[in-house]
C-alpha cells in the first residue's frame, strides 16, 4: 500500500481526533462522556496507525503528522490531573447518575433481594411471633422481650441524638461497603448482606406490628428509610456489578471484565457516602424528634427520596446526550 492510499483509508479518523483534541483543549466542559470514550478509542488506532507508518513510510510527511497526533493525544490523556472543584461537580452531576442509569438493573434485582425477603419475613413474624427467633439474628433478638412489652427501643435522649447519628451513619457505610465488596466473592457475599437485612428490617415490622407498636416504628424510619434503604440497594448494584462480571466476563478475561465494572461500581459506592450521612443525620435529629408531626416525617422521607431519585433519573442527561 501506498503512502497515499494508506492517507485516504485512515485521514477520517485522523481528522477526529485532531477535532476532538482541539475542543478537549479549548472547550473541554463542552466534552461529553461519549466524546471521551471516541477520543481514547481514535487515540489507540492512531497509535497503531503510527507502528505502521514507521515500520512502511519511515521519511513520509504523514509519519511525522501521525507522530505529532499521537504525541499531542499523549500529553493530553496522560497529563498530570489535579482534582478541582469542577471535576468533582461533575462527577457527582454527569458521572454518576450516567452509570446508575447504565446499571439501574443491577439495582433493580439488588432491591428485590432487600424486599422479598422484608415483606416475608414482616408477614410470618406478624402471623406467628414465635418464628421471630428464626427469622431475626442473635444480635436482634435481644429485642424480642422488649417489643413482647410493648416498648420500641427508638427513643433517644436529646442529647445524645448528635452521637448516635454518627454512629448510625458509620453502620449504614460499612453495611454499604460490605454490601459492595461482597461483588469480589463472585457476588454471593453481596447477595447474603442484601437478604440479611431484608430478614432483618422485615422481622422486627413484622413483628412490632403484632404487638401493636408497629406504627410508632413506622413513623421513626419513614423520615430517613427512603434514602437509606435505596442506598443500600445503590450498594448492593455496584457489588452484583461485580460479581456479574466475574461470573459471566463476555469475550474478555474476567480481570478485564473486573477492572471496566469497577469503574461504575465505585461511581455508586461514592454516591452512597453523602446521602447515607444525610439519612443519618435525619435518623439521629428528626426521627426520633417525638415533637415532629407524623405528616412532616413523611414529607421529609418521601421529598429526600424524590430529591434522590430526581438526581439519579435526570442528572447529566442534557451534557451526556
Amino acid at each position: 500500500m501506498t503512502p497515499d492510499k494508506f492517507l485516504q483509508r485512515r485521514e477520517t479518523d485522523w481528522k477526529a481526533l485532531d477535532d476532538l483534541l482541539k475542543q478537549a483543549t479549548d472547550r473541554p466542559e463542552s466534552l461529553t462522556t461519549a466524546d471521551a470514550e471516541r477520543l481514547g478509542s481514535l487515540y489507540r488506532a492512531a497509535t497503531s496507525d503510527l507502528a505502521i507508518a514507521k515500520r512502511d513510510y519511515p521519511k513520509a510527511r504523514l509519519t511525522a503528522y501521525l507522530n505529532q497526533l499521537v504525541g499531542r493525544t499523549h500529553s493530553l490523556l496522560y497529563k498530570k490531573r489535579t482534582l478541582s472543584t469542577r471535576a468533582i461537580r461533575r462527577y457527582f452531576q454527569v458521572d454518576i447518575p450516567v452509570a446508575f442509569r447504565r446499571n439501574v438493573r443491577q439495582f433493580i434485582i439488588a432491591m428485590l433481594l432487600l424486599f422479598v425477603p422484608a415483606i416475608i419475613a414482616g408477614v410470618l413474624a406478624n402471623i406467628d411471633p414465635d418464628l421471630a427467633q428464626f427469622i431475626l439474628p442473635p444480635g436482634a433478638q435481644a429485642l424480642i422481650p422488649q417489643i413482647e412489652e410493648g416498648v420500641l427501643w427508638t427513643e433517644i435522649e436529646e442529647e445524645g441524638r448528635p452521637f448516635f447519628s454518627a454512629i448510625i451513619a458509620t453502620n449504614n457505610i460499612q453495611v454499604s461497603f460490605l454490601a459492595f465488596a461482597g461483588g469480589i466473592l463472585a457476588g454471593v457475599m453481596t447477595i447474603f448482606v442484601l437478604i440479611f437485612n431484608g430478614l432483618l428490617l422485615g422481622g422486627l415490622m413484622g413483628l412490632t406490628f403484632h404487638y401493636g407498636i408497629g406504627w410508632g416504628l413506622t413513623e421513626f424510619v419513614f423520615a430517613h428509610g427512603v434514602v437509606e434503604l435505596s442506598v443500600i440497594g445503590l450498594a448492593g448494584a455496584a457489588g452484583l456489578l461485580l460479581g456479574r462480571s466475574l461470573v459471566s466476563p463476555g469475550l474478555i478475561s474476567r480481570g478485564d471484565a473486573l477492572r471496566l465494572a469497577a469503574k461504575d461500581a465505585i461511581k455508586l459506592v461514592v454516591a452512597c457516602v453523602p446521602l447515607l450521612l444525610i439519612a443519618g443525620l435525619i435518623e439521629g435529629f428528626i426521627s426520633p424528634n417525638e415533637f415532629i408531626p407524623f405528616a412532616v416525617k413523611v414529607a421529609v422521607g418521601l421529598g429526600t427520596g424524590a430529591l434522590m431519585y430526581a438526581w439519579l433519573i435526570l442528572g447529566g442527561r442534557k451534557q451526556h446526550s
